[in-house]
């Protein structure tokens, strides 16, 4: 039978790692110090340590005075306050009320002007004034509609109507005239007795074709002028 090749060695390589076969896992596992605990908000990410102002002499504008500020004293003003006030009343215009508008049966006010209800779009600079885009587009059919109209114009002059001339017109009459006779020559001959359904129904397609003949001499006969399109 067949024996491979490689089998000592495989045997060898069972009876190495056979050991590490008796345990959960490896044999040798570093345990973590018992002193190494988990503590209370290690962690979180830390912030960067606070860097000391380098110019400490420098403060921030305050805006209030300090405590070490006295006031300027001993300047006076001759200026009657009072009279200058009561006059600034009188000729002063009264201040307009802000518009206000209420949305509730209990008197909630708001300003009119933030509310949306002001009609603001008709200050804009551009208002009544037709897009640019629709104008392009109003000059694109406006010449789509010329070329339309030209195209058909010209295949109205391929088709315009053509008048027949005199000799023509006779010329035609003779013919159609012909083709009556023609046809009544062939109704003449027909047998006496229609027995069978084929001259029966030859007998019809000759009596068309004389009527139909008989209606365009009438026509041509009646009207002196005649126009035919021009295919």
């Amino acid at each position: 039978r067949y024996i491979s090749t490689f089998r000592p060695a495989v045997k060898c390589d069972a009876e190495k790692n056979k050991a590490q076969w008796k345990t959960m896992g490896p044999a040798k596992v570093s345990v973590p110090s018992p002193k190494k605990f988990l503590q209370k908000h290690s962690k979180e990410p830390k912030l960067p340590a606070r860097k000391k102002e380098q110019d400490s002499k420098k403060l921030p504008a305050l805006s209030v005075p300090r405590r070490t500020d006295h006031p300027v004293m001993g300047i006076q003003s001759k200026k009657n306050f009072i009279n200058t006030n009561a006059v600034a009343a009188i000729t002063g215009l009264p201040k307009k009320p802000q518009p206000i508008y209420v949305d509730r049966r209990q008197g909630d006010k708001y300003l009119l002007e933030t509310s949306g209800l002001v009609p603001k779009y008709i200050k804009k600079k551009d208002y009544g004034v037709t897009p640019k885009y629709i104008t392009r587009r109003n000059e694109e059919v406006k010449r789509a509609q010329k070329e339309y109209e030209a195209s058909i114009l010209e295949h109205l002059k391929k088709r315009a109507m053509k008048r027949l001339s005199d000799e023509e017109r006779r010329s035609l009459l003779q013919g159609l005239k012909k083709n009556w006779e023609e046809v009544y020559r062939d109704f003449q001959c027909l047998s006496v007795e229609i027995d069978t359904i084929p001259k029966k129904l030859y007998k019809e397609k000759l009596e068309l074709q004389m009527k139909q003949l008989e209606h365009d001499i009438e026509v041509i006969e009646k009207h002196k002028v005649i126009y035919i399109a021009n295919e």
